[in-house]
C-alpha cells in the first residue's frame, strides 16, 4: 500500500493554491421552482424603454464558515433581467425548501449590481434599486426560524418560505425616484439602528442618498444630495484636483462602494473623469479626491481625453493593510488593477497609498472581486469565451495570474462510430450529467416543437422520451418515400438529431453566459454566477494542474508539486509537456481508440501501439519528430514516469470503520453538523462531478503516457533509454502500471456518468429482506435511501448513502482532533479532501468493497454487472467478492444457473477477502468449529431458499457435502437440506438416497418425512423405497 509522505503532502498543498477548475452544479429537474411576487408602484416605463444589461450577484452569511451554525455553507444568489429579479437560497449542507423567488417590478429596469443583501441579528434584508425606484424586503434570519441550533433534518425552510407575507409595496419599503434622479449605479448599507441607505449615482453627477426608516419603527423617508461644492476649503492645497465647485457630467460616478468607518460610513465613487472621490456620510463632505491616472505609467494622455465609463471599484479590509480600494482602470488595449490603501493622519485628512499594480491584457472585464489577499477577475475574450484568473496582490512580484480551468462548451459535433446508433448516441450526450442543463433541453424542445407546448413538470426520463418523440416525429413527417436503404435512414437520423443538438447548444451557451463572481469571505469558496446556473471553483490537484496548465505557468523546477528533488522536478515538467504534445497529435478516431479498447476489454497496450503506428504512418507535420526532440530534455525518463505514476495511483489502505460519529466522543451538536456537512443535493452533485472531471483528466494523462512509453520503446536505439535494463523496466513495470491506471480511471469515469436506475420502494424493501438472510442488511453499504436528485448517478448514490459517512469519519473521527479545530470550514482544503477520499473509496484496487455492496443494496444490478465486467480482466482485488455480488445480480434478474456458477467461483476466496469474511461470520462458537467455506455455503443456501430455488439448493448443497468430509455435523445438515428439497420437489428416490447418506438422520428428518408425505399423499411410494 502507498502512504503519502509529509513532503508529498506539502507539495500537494502548494499545487492546490495555484490553479482551480470549474465544476458546474447542473440541475436535473424541469419543475418550475420559483414563487412569483409582483410589485406595482403605478409608474410608467420611461420614454425609449431603456433596459440595463443582465447581471448577477451573491451573498454569503457571516457564519457560513462555522460548522455549528445554521447558516454554515449557506448563501443566496440572484440574477436580474429587465424588470425581473430571481433570488435563490442554497446550502451545501441541507436542502432548503421554498428557496426560490421571482420578483417582478412592473415598468422598471433593475440596475446592474442593483441587488444588495444585508444581515442583521434577526433579519435578512434585500435592497433593490431600479431605474425608477428603491425597494426593501425584510425576511426572517435562519437562526430566528428555528428555536434550536440543533436541526437533525436534511431539509430546512428557506428564508423565502413566508415571502408572501412580506409587504414590499408599502411606502415604508418602497420609494419612487424623481425622473431627474434615475440612477446609473448604486450601493447600499444598513445603519446600526436599522435604517436602509441607498447611495445612487445620478446622471447629472453627484450622489443621492435615499434613506428608508427602520422597518419595525415609525419614521419618515429622507433624501440627501452629496455635492462637490461641500468639500472643505482647507483641502484645496492638499489635493489640487479636489475643488472645482461645479457639477460637470464628468463627475458622474460609474462605480460605487460603501464601507463603515467607526461611527461613520464612507462612500467611494469612481467617476468617469478618472477621479476617485471619497465621501463621509456623517459629515456629508468629500474627504478625498484622487486622480487614478496618477497610477498609470503609460498611455495617461490618451486616457485623460476619454471618459472612464468602464472603470470599476471594489473595497475590502486586508489584515495587513487595513481598508483597501481596488480600482480597475480600463484602456482601449488593456487594463490594470491598482490596489490602494486608505490612510489618515487625523479624522479629516485621508490619503491613498499604492500597494500593488496588476496588469491584464484581456479584452472585456465582466466582474472582479477583491478579497483580503487576492483579486479574482472574470473576462470575456475576443472569441466570447469565459476567462477566470486570480492573483495575490501582496506577494506576486512577477505579476503572474493563476489559472482557472473553466468548463468548455459541449462539443459542436457528436462523433458517431459506424457501429453506433445515432439516436442512442445523441441521447447519451444530451442527457449526460455533465453537458446540458434541463432548462436548455426544455427550451430547445419548445422551439423544436414550435412553441406549441410547455414542459414544466417532466421528470428526467419523461423529458428524454419527449425529446425522442419530437425528433422522430419530425423525421417521419419529412419522409416522402416508402422505402429507404439502411444507410439513407441513418443519414436522416444524423441530420435531424444534429439539428436538435444544435438547438440545445445554442440555449446552453446562452444560459452559460458569465455574469459575476462571488467569493465567500468566511470559507473562501468561489462561485461563478451565470445566466442560468451557478458553478463552483475547486482547487486543482497537483498532477492535474501540471497536465492542464500552459507552459508559461510552469515557472521552474522548484514549482513541480510531484517531486522533491529539483532535477527530478525538471524531468517531470519536460515529460508532462511531451504528454501535451502527444495529446495535440491525436485527431479524429485516434482520440477514442484507447477508450474503446478498454470498453471492449481489449489490451490498452496493444491499442497504444496501434495509435503510435498510426501517428508514425501519417506524421505529415513532423509532430512525432517534435516530441522526440523534446524527449531529449528528459534526463531520467524512467524516474519521471515513476513519479507521475506514483502520484496517479490511489491505492491505499483506508480505514472504513463501522462505528459512527456517536462513538467518537464528539458532542451531539458536532455530530449532527458533521452528518450534514456537504450532504445537500447541490453538494452531492458538485463533489461527484469534481471526481468525474478529475478521472477524465487523469485518464487522458494515462492514455498519453502509455503512447509515449511505446514511443520510447520504438526509439530504443536512439539513446533515449540508457540501457537494455531500462527497456526491460519500462516493458515489465512502468507500462503495465500505466495500463492498469488507465483502466482504473476509465472505470471511475464511466461510473461517474452512469445514471442509477429508479427502483420502487417495495422492490428496495424486498431486496433488503433477501439481504437480511445474509446478515448484511445492517451494513451501511447496503442501506437504501431515497435521493432528492432526479435522477442521480451511481456515484452520487454511493456518496449519499455510504461514502459521505466514511469520509466524515476519516476527516473528523479521530479523537485526537479537538473540536475547536473543527469549528471553521475552509472550502479549498475540505472539498479537495472529500473528492480525494471519495475517489479512493471507489478505487477498484483498494481492499474496501463498499461500492459494489451499495449497488447490491440499492438494486442497481445492471450497473453492477457492467462494473464487474469492466474490472474482470485486470483487477486482482476482491475477485471472489465481485463473483458473489455478480451472482446476486444474476439471481435478481432470474438467471439462477449463472448465479450459482458465480457463487461457486467466489468460494475459494472466503478466507482472503474482508467482505466474504464478514459474510461468513456467525456466532463465535460456530465460527470456531466450522470451516469458513462451509459457513459461506450455508449463507448462500439460505439465500437460495429465501428466493425459492430448491433445485439450486440441491446442487450447491451436494457440492458442499464433498468439502465437509471431516465435519459430521455439517454433513448431516447438508444431507438434511438435500433430502428436504428433493422431497419438496417430488424427487422421492433422490430424497430417500439423501436420507440414507445422512450420517445423523435425526428425529427431525423422520418427522418432516412423515408430515410431508401425508400432506402430499405420497407416503406409499416413499415407503416402497425404504422397504427396498
Amino acid at each position: 500500500m502507498r502512504h503519502i509522505r509529509c513532503s508529498d503532502a506539502r507539495k500537494m498543498a502548494a499545487a492546490l493554491e495555484r490553479s482551480f477548475i470549474e465544476i458546474c452544479g447542473f440541475e436535473r429537474e424541469t419543475v418550475s421552482r420559483f414563487r412569483d411576487l409582483s410589485i406595482n408602484l403605478g409608474v410608467s416605463a420611461p420614454p425609449g424603454g431603456g433596459r440595463f444589461a443582465d447581471s448577477a450577484g451573491a451573498f454569503s452569511y457571516e457564519e457560513s464558515g462555522k460548522l455549528l451554525s445554521l447558516t454554515s455553507n449557506r448563501f443566496i444568489h440572484w440574477s436580474t433581467s429587465g424588470d425581473i429579479v430571481q433570488l435563490v437560497e442554497q446550502s451545501l449542507d441541507v436542502n432548503l425548501l421554498n428557496n426560490s423567488l421571482r420578483l417582478k417590478i412592473l415598468n422598471c429596469s433593475v440596475l446592474p449590481g442593483g441587488v444588495h443583501i444585508h444581515e442583521t441579528l434577526n433579519n435578512v434584508v434585500v435592497l433593490i434599486v431600479t431605474n425608477q425606484s428603491v425597494h426593501r424586503m425584510v425576511l426572517p434570519h435562519p437562526t430566528r426560524m428555528y428555536r434550536s441550533e440543533l436541526v437533525a433534518e436534511l431539509q430546512m425552510q428557506s428564508v423565502f418560505t413566508d415571502v408572501g407575507k412580506v409587504c414590499v409595496q408599502e411606502a415604508i419599503h418602497s420609494f419612487t425616484l424623481p425622473l431627474t434622479q434615475n440612477p446609473i449605479t448604486s450601493s447600499t448599507w444598513l445603519s446600526m439602528h436599522g435604517h436602509a441607505h441607498f447611495a445612487l449615482a445620478t446622471p447629472a453627477g453627484g450622489i443621492t442618498i435615499v434613506t428608508l426608516p427602520p422597518h419595525d419603527q415609525q419614521g419618515s423617508l429622507s433624501v440627501i444630495e452629496l455635492k462637490q461644492s461641500s468639500v472643505m476649503q482647507r483641502l484645496a492645497g492638499w489635493v489640487p484636483t479636489a475643488i472645482r465647485g461645479d457639477q460637470s457630467p464628468c463627475d458622474l460616478a460609474v462605480s460605487l462602494a460603501v464601507w463603515p468607518m467607526e461611527d461613520d460610513t464612507f462612500i467611494f465613487a469612481l467617476c468617469q473623469d478618472h477621479k476617485l472621490r471619497v465621501w463621509s456620510y456623517k459629515e456629508q463632505q468629500c474627504v478625498l479626491v484622487a486622480d487614478v491616472l496618477d497610477y498609470v505609467p503609460a498611455g495617461r494622455a490618451e486616457l485623460k481625453n476619454s471618459l472612464g465609463v468602464s472603470h470599476r471599484l471594489r473595497v475590502c479590509v486586508s489584515g495587513s493593510a487595513g481598508v483597501c480600494v481596488c480600482v480597475y482602470i480600463a484602456s482601449p488595449n488593456s487594463g490594470q488593477f491598482c490596489v490602494l490603501q486608505l490612510g489618515s493622519s487625523n479624522s479629516t485628512r485621508y490619503s491613498l497609498e499604492l500597494i500593488s499594480t496588476i496588469y491584464s491584457t484581456q479584452e472585456t472585464l465582466v466582474d472582479f472581486v477583491l478579497t483580503s489577499t487576492d483579486i479574482w477577475a472574470l473576462w470575456l475574450d475576443d472569441d466570447n469565451q469565459t476567462v477566470v484568473k486570480y492573483i495575490n496582490f501582496e506577494h506576486n512580484a512577477a505579476g503572474m495570474w493563476n489559472q482557472v480551468f473553466v468548463q468548455p462548451a459541449p462539443e459542436e459535433e457528436v462523433n458517431i462510430g459506424p457501429e453506433q446508433d445515432p439516436r442512442e448516441t445523441y441521447l447519451d450526450v444530451l442527457f449526460s450529467p455533465l453537458r446540458f442543463t434541463a432548462a436548455a433541453i426544455v427550451k430547445a424542445l419548445q422551439i423544436y416543437k414550435r412553441g406549441t407546448e410547455r414542459f414544466l413538470d417532466l421528470t428526467w426520463e419523461t423529458l428524454k422520451k419527449e425529446v425522442t418523440l419530437a425528433v422522430e416525429n419530425e423525421l417521419q413527417s419529412s419522409v416522402t418515400e416508402f422505402e429507404f436503404s439502411q444507410e439513407d435512414y441513418r443519414m436522416l437520423q444524423v441530420e435531424f438529431w444534429s439539428k436538435f443538438y444544435a438547438c440545445c447548444l445554442q440555449y446552453q451557451e446562452a444560459l452559460s453566459t458569465p455574469l459575476a463572481l462571488h467569493v465567500d469571505p468566511a470559507t473562501a469558496m468561489v462561485c461563478l454566477l451565470k445566466k442560468g446556473l451557478v458553478s463552483f471553483l475547486l482547487p486543482c490537484f497537483a498532477v492535474d494542474h501540471l497536465y492542464l496548465c500552459s507552459d508559461e505557468y510552469l515557472f521552474s523546477e522548484e514549482e513541480t508539486p510531484v517531486a522533491d528533488e529539483p532535477e527530478l522536478g525538471g524531468d517531470v515538467l519536460q515529460l508532462v509537456q511531451c504528454l501535451r504534445l502527444v495529446s495535440e497529435c491525436l485527431q479524429g478516431d485516434m482520440v477514442c481508440v484507447m477508450d474503446r479498447a478498454v470498453e471492449m476489454l481489449m489490451s490498452p497496450e496493444r491499442a497504444a501501439e496501434q495509435v503510435l503506428d498510426n501517428l508514425l504512418t501519417n506524421d505529415t507535420d513532423n509532430l512525432v519528430a517534435d516530441i522526440t526532440n523534446k524527449l531529449q530534455d528528459v534526463r531520467n525518463p524512467l524516474a519521471a514516469m515513476n513519479a507521475l505514476l506514483r502520484e496517479l495511483d490511489l491505492e491505499a489502505e483506508l480505514d472504513t470503520p463501522d462505528t459512527g460519529l456517536s462513538r467518537t466522543g464528539r458532542s451531539l451538536s458536532v455530530r449532527l453538523s458533521l452528518s450534514q456537512l456537504y450532504s445537500s443535493s447541490m453538494a452531492v452533485s458538485v463533489v461527484c462531478q469534481a471526481m468525474c472531471h478529475m478521472t477524465m483528466t487523469r485518464a487522458l494523462i494515462c492514455r498519453d503516457l502509455l503512447i509515449l512509453q511505446h514511443l520510447y520503446l520504438h526509439l530504443g536505439d536512439k539513446g533515449l533509454l540508457q540501457s537494455s535494463s531500462q527497456c526491460l523496466q519500462l516493458q515489465q513495470d512502468l507500462i503495465p502500471r500505466c495500463s492498469h491506471l488507465l483502466c482504473s480511471y476509465h472505470l471511475l469515469k464511466q461510473l461517474s456518468q452512469t445514471l442509477a436506475s429508479p427502483v420502487p420502494l417495495d422492490t428496495l424493501d424486498a431486496n433488503l429482506q433477501h439481504l437480511s438472510v445474509l446478515k448484511l442488511s445492517d451494513s451501511t453499504a447496503v442501506s437504501a435511501n431515497r435521493s432528492v436528485l432526479n435522477p442521480q448517478t451511481v456515484v452520487e448514490l454511493f456518496y449519499q448513502n455510504v461514502a459521505h459517512k466514511v469520509i466524515v469519519l476519516q476527516l473528523f473521527g479521530q479523537r485526537e482532533v479537538p473540536e475547536s479545530h473543527m469549528s471553521s470550514l475552509h472550502w479549498n482544503q475540505l472539498i479537495s479532501s472529500v473528492v480525494h477520499l471519495l475517489t479512493q473509496l471507489l478505487w477498484p484496487s483498494n481492499p474496501n468493497f463498499l461500492f459494489p455492496e451499495c449497488m447490491m443494496g440499492n438494486c442497481q444490478y445492471t450497473q453492477l454487472q457492467e462494473y464487474v465486467r469492466l474490472i474482470g480482466p485486470w483487477c486482482q482485488a476482491n475477485v471472489g467478492s465481485c463473483r458473489f455480488v455478480l451472482g446476486q445480480a444474476y439471481l435478481a434478474c432470474g438467471e439462477g444457473q449463472k448465479a450459482l456458477q458465480c457463487f461457486q467461483e467466489a468460494a475459494p476466496e472466503v478466507e482472503k477477502e474482508e467482505f466474504l469474511m464478514r459474510l461468513t461470520g456467525t456466532e463465535e462458537d460456530e465460527a470456531g468449529t466450522t470451516a469458513p467455506r462451509l459457513l459461506y455455503y450455508n449463507k448462500v443456501l439460505r439465500l437460495l431458499e429465501d428466493v425459492g430455488l430448491p433445485d439450486l439448493v440441491v446442487q450447491l448443497a451436494t457440492l458442499a457435502v464433498s468439502e465437509a468430509v471431516n465435519d459430521q455435523r455439517s454433513q448431516a445438515a447438508l444431507w438434511t437440506r438435500i433430502f428436504k428439497h428433493h422431497l419438496d420437489l417430488g424427487h422421492n428416490r433422490e430424497a430417500y438416497e439423501a436420507l440414507t447418506q445422512n450420517p445423523d438422520p435425526s428425529r427431525y428428518v423422520h418427522t418432516h418425512t412423515h408430515t410431508h408425505c401425508c400432506n402430499k399423499d405420497s407416503l406409499n411410494p416413499f415407503m416402497n423405497f425404504m422397504v427396498m
